[in-house]
């Protein structure tokens, strides 16, 4: 497998030379100055490729290997007149993306918000620093902050009463650190934060949006984009939605196997693959990692690996546990990647090009020395290398046990 690390650019408080002495080899990047919708110009990309790979003498190499993510415009996902210029747009920047070498783009179709948390410092047992979904919280923030018309439909009579108990508990302050965490733009969306009232505007451009339309509008784009990127070698791995279900009364379509399935049987092309992200898949209690990781295994182009646990009594809420330490068997996911580099590796007669998966880790706990700096949410650096750590331990025994049992397959 590839070790990848996520790097927002220059002002990230995580250097490069941070990574490298974590012992990643891959970084994973984007242009998050470039608005959402506009080209990534060919220097553009030149000048960031070489900040990353650009090596002082002496240190090991990285290598910009991974997008996340080109952004999807909202026009495309509401299936408007002008999504057109922005689809041409979105294809030109993996034009140029390619002519560079980089050809995995990781992305995501969730419309208006990206991936939600109600807590971002939430204190652990240890100490640690973790992120958290609370149902309960999310819902007051949905009934009676944003006040959203017919939400109450969404909610059981328990959950409405649960809901508005918390909200009338919550101090003015509280209330305005949950709406900030729930909207606000966070790392890697690649779009500006939103006021109250801007959130309320996006919202209504969906209503009327169903599942079908949604997912028409998805496959329209892809049916414009997979041909090209075939052409270009690229492999495009898309992310599902976080949390992996419908919020706001938004419908999400990229949350089950049977979503996958569904695109897959839509667009069988060999470039439209996942990122198969083990926590945001791992949050519902009906998605069955290994098996999904299994099952999908020549359609995983990129993987997040992180774990999270589910609240017993509210399946919904989760907290962002330790890699290893969490409702997912992450050693069962680990071992099925392993297998499926495996079969890439018999098929291609071992292309290294072809034959590894970037893996990276995810949202690491803000602990020790970074409980004191500022971090972008979920992306401190010793929480990252404390995963990193795990995973690769794992990936070490389980490749020495495979040898043991099967010392003539290289």
């Amino acid at each position: 497998m590839r070790e990848s690390w996520r790097w927002f650019g220059p002002n990230d408080p995580v250097s490069l030379s941070d990574i490298r002495q974590a012992g990643a080899t891959d970084i994973v990047s984007a242009l998050h100055s470039i608005p959402t919708g506009e080209t990534w110009p060919l220097e553009t990309i030149r000048a960031h490729q070489r900040l990353i790979e650009d090596t002082p003498p002496g240190l090991s190499p990285l290598r910009w290997s991974v997008v996340e993510s080109i952004p999807v415009h909202e026009d495309i996902k509401l299936g408007r007149p002008d999504r057109q210029r922005y689809i041409d747009c979105w294809i030109r920047s993996m034009e140029n993306l390619a002519e560079c070498g980089i050809t995995t783009i990781c992305y995501n179709f969730m419309p208006v918000i990206d991936w939600t948390r109600t807590e971002l410092n939430l204190q652990l047992p240890s100490g640690a620093y973790a992120l958290r979904f609370d149902q309960k919280k999310f819902a007051a923030f949905d009934l009676f902050i944003l006040c959203r018309e017919n939400a109450q439909q969404d909610y059981s009579a328990v959950e409405v009463a649960e809901s508005q108990a918390l909200f009338k508990a919550m101090s003015d302050e509280e209330k305005t650190e949950l709406t900030r965490t729930i909207i606000k733009g966070l790392p890697g969306r690649m779009t500006d934060a939103y006021g109250i009232d801007d959130f309320r505007a996006m919202l209504a451009n969906y209503q009327g949006m169903t599942h079908t339309l949604l997912r028409d509008n998805l496959v329209a784009f892809l049916s414009q984009v997979l041909p090209r990127a075939e052409a270009l070698g690229m492999k495009l791995a898309i992310h599902p939605d976080d949390p992996p279900r419908d919020m706001l009364g938004l419908p999400r379509i990229v949350c089950t196997a049977d979503d996958l399935d569904t695109l897959f049987d839509r667009l069988p092309s060999p470039a439209n693959g996942i990122t198969l992200c083990v926590g945001t898949y791992g949050s519902r209690p009906d998605n069955d990692l290994p098996d999904m990781a299994r099952r999908f295994g020549p359609r995983i182009h990129f993987s997040h690996l992180r774990g999270v646990s589910r609240d017993p009594d509210e399946q919904r809420s989760f907290v962002e546990a330790s890699h290893l330490d969490s409702d997912i068997d992450m050693v069962a996911v680990i071992r099925e990647l392993l297998a499926e580099e495996s079969r890439r590796r018999a098929a291609t007669k071992g292309d290294a090009n072809t034959e590894q998966i970037a893996i990276r880790p995810d949202h690491g706990h803000r602990m020790l020395d970074d409980i004191n700096k500022q971090v972008n949410p979920g992306y401190s650096g010793i929480g990252r290398l404390k995963g990193l750590a795990e995973i690769r331990g794992v990936i070490r025994a389980l490749t020495a046990i495979h040898h043991e049992v099967s010392p003539e397959i290289e």
